[in-house]
């Protein structure tokens, strides 16, 4: 479930970015290897808030960890927060976006993923839900007010 407001007891045992990624009315997805969490399955440049760190720092690094693509922080508008309740675990999800005036090359991790895509976010939407990560289609409705 995604709440705007904390649910009762909502304890985030983490903090995750990710990062709208656009070029030419598109955005970037990234496929999972099968062996990571929610394997095989279409996400934004995303991952987990090291202790320490600024959102900021966090989303500049992951993009450029995922990507290769090495942005200031300056690059990336800070969209929104969202609260996460899954059954086992609560957590904080920071959503940053950057519109590229060119497409950059994009230079994947290999131990985290296996292809990249452009797709427009009315083909996002219409991919089935078991191939993109948990909420995805609900957080490119709301980046797209769709």
């Amino acid at each position: 479930m995604i709440y705007e407001e904390p649910p009762k007891e909502f304890n985030p045992k983490f903090e995750i970015v990710s990062c709208f990624v656009e070029h030419d009315g598109k955005m970037l997805l990234l496929h999972r290897h099968s062996h990571k969490s929610q394997g095989d399955r279409w996400g934004m440049p995303a991952g987990k808030k090291d202790p320490g760190e600024t959102v900021e720092q966090a989303a500049v690094r992951e993009l450029r960890e995922e990507t290769g693509i090495d942005l200031p922080s300056s690059a990336l508008t800070y969209f929104t927060k969202t609260l996460h309740r899954y059954e086992d675990f609560d957590y904080i999800y920071h959503m940053f976006s950057v519109r590229l005036d060119e497409k950059l090359p994009v230079q994947l991790s290999a131990s985290e993923h296996k292809e990249y895509q452009w797709l427009t976010p009315q083909e996002v939407l219409s991919m089935p839900k078991d191939q993109i990560m948990d909420d995805l289609d609900t957080v490119t409705k709301m980046f797209y007010n769709l």
